[in-house]
């Protein structure tokens, strides 16, 4: 049945209810008994949602008292929180939001400190906790406090860090105590003892000197430890020892130490001669330049030690700057191999070996390599195959920010090394790599010492560019120096050259235990001043 509403049904359906109230006792028995039943529907309908409505409230209540105190406790703005978990949000995703948004308002925020200021940040995770739960704060307090923890814990291990580079720089540029004794030794042989002063090598052997066809090799040091162990391992593995020459150049406070040495231990198949570089009688043109180039270097290791100082003063520390402030960095030793055409004329073809390096295979075919009308020989890859091994790629050398540098060079490109380098010293007469070399050390200091990173090596890439013959890598194996030499066995044991470039030299307690006895087994332990020093435990 349909029910339409209108003002005449609402008219007829009064009228029919009129007159039904005049109906026989019959029908009233019904109606009233249908109007108690209707009228008792009516109210157990509301009495049945006044009793659930009792029930309900108070849960609600609750709930709802609960949900309020657990979002001041969570949230920054808990009116927000309250109505997104009220209208159906989940509380892990509201948890995730609220704490987004704190670590990014902590994050904006710039400062360490927590949002109420306290000095008090907790400095491990056990007590963030507890902070957090005695204290009932919310996640933006939790998102500070965590950020200056992290950044106190971040400050600690930086300071520690820059520490151990520190103590390492140290250890690894001080005299080992058996190194200085061996010098005052010697010293001490050279005043007392004739033999220890006389002259040598002998007289019929000093026209080899000079002599083109044999294999002249050159050492620039102030070690007489390392350099007895080059020579040693030279001769005890080369093919024709006899044609062998040692030119062994020291600086005027090692001289007679490194001449009574090699005075009193005589290599009988091999010439050696040891030079001061005070005894050398250089043209004035060539004096001026090398006192030049000096003095710019000694100026680059001011800057770096100014620049270092302020660092420190506001808690930095550069690796760099610190192998900047290296004795070698202003030693005129490791930077006089720029003028070796000079310091000799006489001679066509050298090979260059570093004072840290033990030969193990026979060098004598490098005399007649081959060099393609370049003017140095060089290995670029090393150890590293086809790639450049760590730490010798030109962006480790050179400050790619300057637009000097980055015009001119490739940051990816493998610098070749020093430790084992052929010189066609002829060749280098007629070109102007010199001066190319000491333009580039006045550019520098025009520009503020800030075209590449200290250390001899750089000046000498571009100096030498596109004038470079690429060895075979197993020539020279370098990096046994470093704290963790990772260096295929195979490699190691094959190499001709094997080089401890870097700071843990194997004459020094730092050295790695793993590759030291490649160089402690050429040092004569049965000499009684190698004994007396203590050189070799």
């Amino acid at each position: 049945m349909k029910l339409y509403i209108s003002a005449t049904g609402i008219k007829r359906l009064a009228e029919s209810s009129a007159a039904a109230a005049g109906d026989g006792a019959g029908d009233g028995g019904v109606c009233r008994r249908m109007k108690w039943t209707a009228s008792g529907k009516r109210r157990l309908s509301h009495r049945t949602i006044r009793l659930f409505a009792g029930l309900l409230l108070p849960f609600l209540f609750v709930r709802f008292a609960l949900l309020v105190l657990e979002s001041a406790a969570l949230c920054s703005s808990p009116i927000g929180c309250l109505t997104w978990r009220i209208f159906g949000g989940s509380d892990a995703a509201l948890l995730r939001e609220e704490l987004v948004r704190a670590l990014l308002e902590a994050t904006d925020g710039g400062g360490v400190g927590t949002v109420d200021g306290s000095n008090s940040e907790p400095v491990s995770f056990k007590d963030l906790v507890k902070d957090m739960s005695l204290n009932r704060q919310d996640l933006k307090a939790f998102a500070f406090k965590t950020k200056a923890m992290i950044a106190k814990m971040e400050h600690i291990v930086k300071t520690a860090q820059w520490h151990e580079s520190m103590y390492w720089h140290l250890a690894a540029h001080s005299v080992p105590k058996g190194l200085h004794c061996l010098s005052l030794e010697m010293a001490e042989e050279y005043a007392v003892n004739a033999a220890a002063r006389s002259r040598f090598p002998l007289p019929q052997y000093v026209h080899r000197l000079t002599d083109p066809s044999f294999h002249h090799v050159v050492l620039l040091t102030d070690n007489i430890v390392a350099a007895s162990v080059v020579i040693s391992s030279a001769l005890k593995t080369s093919s024709s020892p006899e044609k062998l020459v040692f030119h062994v150049v020291t600086d005027k406070k090692t001289y007679t130490s490194m001449h009574a040495w090699f005075s009193v231990n005589v290599f009988d198949s091999a010439v050696v001669e040891v030079k001061g570089l005070h005894q050398y009688d250089w043209p004035h043109e060539v004096n001026v330049a090398v006192k030049e180039m000096l003095e710019i270097h000694h100026q680059i290791w001011n800057h770096n030690f100014r620049s270092l100082k302020e660092d420190l003063e506001y808690g930095n520390g550069n690796h760099h700057k610190i192998d900047g402030l290296s004795p070698s960095s202003v030693s005129l030793l490791n930077h006089i191999r720029v003028y070796l055409p000079e310091l000799f004329p006489d001679l066509n073809k050298v090979v260059l070996l570093d004072h840290d390096v033990v030969v193990q295979r026979d060098i004598s075919s490098l005399w007649d390599l081959d060099l393609n009308q370049k003017v140095v020989a060089a290995v670029v890859d090393s150890w590293c195959g086809t790639g450049c091994c760590p730490g010798q790629k030109y962006k480790d050398y050179f400050n790619f920010t300057n637009p000097i540098i980055s015009s001119v060079l490739d940051k990816n490109r493998c610098g070749w090394l020093y430790g084992l380098n052929v010189f066609d010293l002829q060749r280098w007469r007629n070109s102007n790599i010199t001066a190319v070399y000491n333009q580039w050390l006045k550019l520098s200091l025009n520009s503020g010492f800030e075209l590449w990173h200290p250390g001899a090596l750089p000046p000498a890439l571009l100096a030498f560019e596109n004038h470079v013959h690429t060895l075979d890598p197993s020539w020279h194996v370098a990096g046994l120096g470093h704290r963790y030499p990772l260096i295929d066995n195979h490699m190691l044991e094959t190499a001709a050259v094997v080089h401890f470039s870097g700071p843990a030299k194997p004459w020094l307690e730092i050295g790695s235990s793993e590759v030291r006895d490649l160089w402690t087994r050429h040092i004569n332990s049965s000499n009684n001043h190698i004994r007396k020093c203590g050189i070799v435990s």
